[in-house]
């Protein structure tokens, strides 16, 4: 009984010391999910949450480069989200005009294109009339869209965050449209 008494009294005034042990940190959110490539993973903070894109420099090159280059320029910072198409897509990246009318300083693009399957979470890049006339605007599938195969460049994929995709307001353009609030190669990510 003693001894008993002696383990609660001991218990009893370790704990203050317990109490005043610093907290752990928090564990920092994960810039990229493992297994990416920092050079060709683009993160994607929009005003919904984040979208992370695994870029495919394998399909396009041209296209993977300039996506880079625009992200790393802040080009695609506070772009608006202005076609928004539910069961089809979500279009973005016009940094000039933020309307689908606008590209970036730099030519147009030739075509990349490939036999990549358009389905949902794949990115593409967005054109006029002329196959060789991709230039910043991008958009990301939400289903899948087999009438784009081989017709639109892909520029790769989400890998996490189609549920961020899911929640975008809709419309052409929407009536309160969703930003990219900062879009960065994972590798400059701070």
């Amino acid at each position: 009984m003693i001894r008993m008494l002696a383990v609660v009294a001991a218990l009893a005034c370790a704990a203050p010391a317990f109490a005043q042990q610093p907290a752990a940190p928090a564990a920092k959110p994960a810039a990229r999910p493992a297994g990416t490539d920092p050079q060709n993973t683009i993160l994607i903070d929009t005003s919904k949450g984040r979208i992370v894109v695994k870029l495919r420099p394998d399909l396009a090159p041209k296209h993977a480069e300039r996506i880079k280059l625009l992200a790393r320029e802040q080009y695609y910072d506070n772009v608006p989200f202005h076609r928004v198409i539910p069961g089809f897509m979500a279009q973005t990246g016009d940094g000039q005009n933020q309307n689908g009318t606008g590209g970036s300083k730099y030519p147009e693009l030739k075509a990349e294109f490939t036999n990549t399957p358009f389905k949902r979470g794949v990115l593409g890049m967005a054109r006029a009339q002329s196959n060789d006339s991709a230039n910043s605007q991008f958009f990301i599938m939400f289903a899948e869209g087999s009438f784009l195969n081989g017709k639109y460049t892909v520029i790769g994929e989400v890998v996490t965050g189609m549920d961020v995709v899911d929640k975008l307001n809709q419309g052409e353009p929407p009536a309160n449209p969703d930003k990219m609030v900062k879009v960065q190669v994972a590798a400059d990510a701070k």
